[in-house]
């Protein structure tokens, strides 16, 4: 279920930014077919993979929060930056990232959000977030 609403979260932009644009019939046509092409993608990743990753994820942060509630901020550092690379090397994660790109070019960089930007903490902390 959480990997339906993120792909839907990460499609928005691309309907909206079509819909501002105006876009002609071709280009809808075109930005559909994307989308499928997109979703048969989605599709073949590995269900049971995400499933142990969504496990994975709340355990996580059950633990950083712990940490956080602890006052242990620097351990809830390392231990999200930690994981937050470790996710980047999943394969299901990264099966999901490359489905992503088929869309790449609809709409500008900007306003897509990047997987990595989840588990940038330099800005800010994560016991803040």
């Amino acid at each position: 279920m959480k990997t339906i609403v993120t792909i839907f979260f990460l499609l928005l932009p691309v309907a909206a930014s079509a819909q501002n644009q105006g876009m002609n019939g071709v280009d809808m046509g075109q930005m559909m077919m994307l989308m499928q092409e997109m979703q048969e993608c989605m599709a073949k990743v590995d269900q049971a993979e995400l499933e142990a990753l969504e496990q994975r994820s709340e355990e996580m942060e059950a633990e950083i929060t712990a940490l956080c509630d602890q006052g242990k901020r620097d351990a809830a550092q390392k231990k999200a930056i930690a994981y937050g690379k470790e996710m980047m090397k999943n394969p299901a994660m990264i099966q999901m990232k490359e489905c992503g790109e088929i869309t790449r070019g609809l709409v500008p960089e900007e306003s897509m959000p990047s997987m990595e930007d989840d588990f940038d903490f330099s800005d800010g902390h994560v016991c803040d977030e």
